[in-house]
């Protein structure tokens, strides 16, 4: 009754901000609010085209939080009511791993706390929370739960399409950046040096090291999905065979771009690629064969230069069993646990005072 009447007397614009009580503590919007600040910031840029799906993934964002903070409530009711005991100096310990992990040292603590409104108390109450939901979790949802060699091959059977792997090629690709200024020979040029002492025998990774640009200077790309490469690199490393050079190439900037190739300097092709509003996939719009250098004069700029080398290919296949039984019995593993703690925070909830509003 008291807790009734607490709740109730409450100003309307108070009551307007609070999401649920547990036993006597309040959630309020802003709490679920700021739970959720990172994620909204990232939705708003992922759907800022689409204020329905915008909107619709924030409420269900503010919903998980909520439920994630009712949980939080729920634990820390049933570690004060079932009798356990903390002894503060390991509280101590924590706070003092936390400060000197995250912030250094107690100068630059009190600095951060002053500037987001917080108390040296509040934090170690924080801390002191967090330890409790922790332990708590970690005595009542064992964390040796077995996942069985046919419950791990019986996800694999069912998933199967997921482990699936498209045609691959294994890269190793030198970039040259496009510089406006540079006072030496042009990108092109000094691609075409490259590919010649390629031909004359240099290995790869030394002309790398040498010459690739930017966060490029590691060569070896490793095995890529075609169909995760740029469509333009794509389509070009795709007709090589392996062991085998491509011809210097560049692309020009931006998600509308040309794909161009040469021959002794000049460029003799050109692809035109663009993002289909339908799919969001990246597709050729057009293909030239140029007849003179004049010819490309007037398409857009290049940005990088290419020379690729093909290592070595392999046809789409299916991950075996083998390659993916860890990470499938983490998965396994990381489900179970989920449903015991929802087994275990629908039995709290069962026996704990919680209202919604």
């Amino acid at each position: 009754m008291a807790l009734g009447f607490s709740v109730s007397a409450m100003s309307a614009e108070l009551a307007d901000g609070i999401k649920a009580v547990v036993h006597s503590n309040v959630i309020t919007m802003a709490e679920v609010q700021m739970l959720s600040a990172q994620t909204a910031d990232v939705l708003v840029r992922q759907y800022h085209n689409d204020p329905e799906a915008l909107d619709r993934k924030i409420e269900e964002t503010n919903a998980r939080n909520l439920t994630n903070l009712i949980a939080q409530q729920l634990i820390l009711h049933e570690f004060h009511t079932a009798g356990y005991n903390l002894p503060e100096s390991v509280i101590d310990d924590e706070v003092s791993d936390k400060i000197r992990s995250k912030y250094g040292d107690r100068v630059h603590l009190t600095k951060t706390l002053q500037a987001e409104g917080l108390t040296f108390e509040k934090f170690r109450q924080r801390i002191r929370e967090q330890f409790i939901i922790q332990a708590l979790r970690q005595k009542t949802i064992s964390s040796e739960v077995i996942v069985s060699p046919h419950k791990v091959e019986a996800y694999y059977l069912a998933h199967k399409d997921d482990f699936k792997l498209e045609d691959e090629i294994k890269l190793q690709v030198i970039v040259l950046k496009e510089a406006a200024d540079s006072q030496g020979p042009s990108s092109e040029k000094r691609a075409e040096e490259i590919l010649i002492k390629l031909r004359d025998g240099a290995k790869f990774t030394e002309m790398a090291a040498v010459y690739s640009e930017g966060s490029q200077k590691k060569s070896d790309w490793g095995w890529w999905e075609l169909s995760k490469l740029s469509k333009g690199l794509g389509d070009l490393a795709s007709v090589l065979k392996p062991g085998e050079y491509s011809k210097v190439l560049s692309r020009s900037a931006g998600e509308d771009y040309w794909m161009f190739q040469y021959e002794n300097g000049q460029p003799t092709m050109g692809r035109h690629y663009v993002v289909d509003p339908a799919t969001k996939k990246e597709k050729l719009a057009e293909e030239r064969a140029f007849e003179n250098p004049s010819a490309a004069a007037s398409l857009p700029p290049a940005q990088e230069y290419y020379l690729m080398l093909v290592e070595d290919k392999r046809p789409a296949h299916f991950k075996s069993l083998g390659e993916m039984r860890e990470q499938i019995e983490r998965e396994l593993i990381l489900e179970e646990r989920a449903r015991l703690e929802r087994q275990w925070i629908q039995r709290l909830q069962k026996k704990t005072f919680v209202r919604y509003f």
